[in-house]
């Protein structure tokens, strides 16, 4: 095929990258520290790890969790937010060998349930402020190990005070029962004098269980390679090199147990020699604007919601933006008045990317050197392949719209123990079929147009309307529903469900009080219409389409 997108690079990226180059994420984490030792590593509400401290913390995690007798290939769960803990017990899960199962901490008792029985995790590392979550269900999991954290564990004095507003003052954290469970500093201490002994490890080795939602109503873990992984920071980092000379500090806003903010900023700054200045609690616009204004960071990633809640911050145009070279936007599309304001407030292109968690998550970008923001999702990345296909799958002409299939080292090998829902997404010739339409240009520029899945996005997370329908169907009073993803000028995306009713007395309340107990926040309806019937096929399939075309119209 031809790579018509070539021509589009920048001047010194490459048409391919080599995951040869190492043979696993511990060799490239440990060529870092060898590398960069002194440098800061992580760095999160004033206090910082240095790489060789994240060297010698990783380690004691590592050889704790060996001398727990967990074997190459064994799951371990982190379930936390951004703190200096999560690089700790990541890095220190593959330098044992094992498997990283990220956990969104914001999960209900029902989400977590699932994940740790299909990852079959071991050990779980949790932050205390969702204790009484993991007590809900932890006797129905396989777990065997569960390690508890604080958020100001390691952040020394300041951590004292950060523990006692977050657990009296703020009472955020709500009392819980999980005997047995350690601390994460008396796991460090334990395992420090515990040798680690990384075992041979190769590309085809899983690295991460990178759950996403599920067609099927329950989220499915994409199986991510060290090779898959490997591919994409190399991706990343060749894309990236312009804005990335010097000493990189890079502002990591977004969750690092999402895809996104794992690869683009976790793992490609272990290569570079780069600090992740971690946000702990994003949602907090002026603190956040308060913690910038003590950086001279070079990068910044995010989803669109984010920079333009940081736009409507007054506070943020007083900053100082002489040091950032690049703003990076993933996650879900980033809309033109967002990138246009952003562009006039720090004289920064915010470029657009867009992967999925199956391409872990590289998949295409626009070029760093870009003056404007182009409102497509770019070209192809180096080593990737992308063709548009019809229906019947067949290659549609440059210009036409078919749905977008990517093939490349980065994709994923399948998904975990689920070979029917692999079969659907990746076929014979090792293209990843995304269920996103798009047109190419004759340059390469890839612009999406629609979905072909049903699939909702809400601020760069997944969520799927099966799994929204069957939990408001185990309402009593519901007779039929159907879920559909609406505009929403916050979140770029809202679930919208429409509700037959059993009982006459069901109120909007009941329907959204139901799913806050049932669903994490970014997947609960924002809106409940009530209908006599919903449009259906001739064979009774609720027809979500027609719902979301009556809303277009409209």
């Amino acid at each position: 095929m031809e790579r018509i997108w070539l021509k589009s690079y920048p001047p010194g990226v490459p048409a391919e990258i080599d995951p040869g180059e190492y043979r696993s994420l511990v060799e490239l984490f440990e060529k870092g520290i060898r590398e960069f030792a002194e440098r800061p590593a992580f760095s999160n509400m004033g206090k910082t790890l240095t790489y060789a401290e994240l060297d010698a913390q990783s380690r004691a995690f590592g050889a704790w969790l060996q001398a727990k007798g967990l074997a190459k290939g064994a799951r371990v769960a982190l379930m936390m937010p951004n703190c200096l803990q999560y690089p700790v017990a990541m890095f220190g899960t593959l330098r044992a060998g094992c498997t990283v199962v990220n956990v969104n901490p914001l999960y209900t008792p029902r989400e977590l349930e699932h994940q740790l029985k299909d990852s079959g995790a071991e050990v779980i590392v949790i932050l205390e402020n969702f204790g009484r979550v993991l007590q809900e269900v932890r006797s129905k999991t396989p777990l065997k190990h569960v390690v508890v954290t604080s958020l100001g564990e390691m952040l020394g004095l300041k951590g004292v005070i950060v523990n006692l507003v977050v657990r009296k003052v703020k009472k955020m954290v709500p009392p819980y029962e999980l005997p047995g469970a350690v601390g994460f500093k008396e796991v460090l201490h334990l395992g420090k004098n515990q040798a680690l002994t990384t075992p041979a490890l190769g590309h085809a080795d899983i690295a991460f269980l990178q759950y996403t939602g599920g067609t099927t109503g329950v989220s499915k873990g994409a199986i991510l390679t060290h090779r898959n992984v490997i591919a994409a920071l190399l991706q990343y980092t060749a894309w990236l090199k312009p804005a990335m000379t010097g000493r990189p500090v890079i502002i990591t806003a977004l969750p690092l147990y999402h895809i996104f903010s794992l690869t683009v900023n976790c793992l490609v700054m272990m290569v570079v020699g780069g600090e992740n200045v971690l946000i702990t609690n994003p949602r907090d616009i002026p603190g956040f604007v308060r913690e910038l204004a003590k950086h001279r960071y070079t990068m910044i990633s995010g989803v669109n919601t984010l920079f333009n809640a940081l736009l409507n911050n007054p506070q943020f145009a007083k900053l100082d933006f002489s040091s950032v070279k690049a703003a990076i936007g993933g996650g879900m599309a980033v809309q033109k008045a967002v990138a246009e304001r952003w562009k006039q407030v720090t004289g920064t292109t915010l470029i657009e990317g867009y992967g999925l968690t199956e391409t872990a998550p590289s998949a295409t970008a626009n070029p760093l050197d870009l003056a404007e923001f182009t409102g497509t999702i770019g070209v192809p990345m180096p080593s990737t392949d992308i063709v548009l296909r019809d229906d019947a799958g067949h290659d549609v002409p440059l210009g036409d719209a078919g749905e977008i299939c990517i093939r490349g080292p980065q994709v994923m090998a399948g998904y975990w123990h689920q070979p029917e829902e692999t079969a659907k997404v990746l076929d014979a010739d090792g293209f990843l079929h995304t269920g996103d339409i798009g047109r190419m240009d004759e340059r390469g520029f890839i612009r999406i147009v629609d979905r072909k899945k049903d699939m909702i996005l809400v601020s760069g997370f997944n969520v799927y309307p099966n799994e929204i329908e069957e939990v408001v169907m185990m309402h009593p009073g519901v007779l039929e529903v159907a879920a559909i993803g609406v505009p929403d000028e916050h979140s770029g995306e809202a679930p919208k469900v429409f509700v037959v009713k059993k009982d006459p007395g069901l109120t909007e309340a009941d329907v959204l009080e139901h799913c806050r107990k049932m669903l994490t926040g970014y997947k609960r309806p924002k809106y409940v219409e009530f209908r006599t019937e919903l449009p259906k096929t001739n064979v009774g399939k609720i027809l979500r389409r027609a719902l979301r075309d009556e809303k277009k119209a409209a």
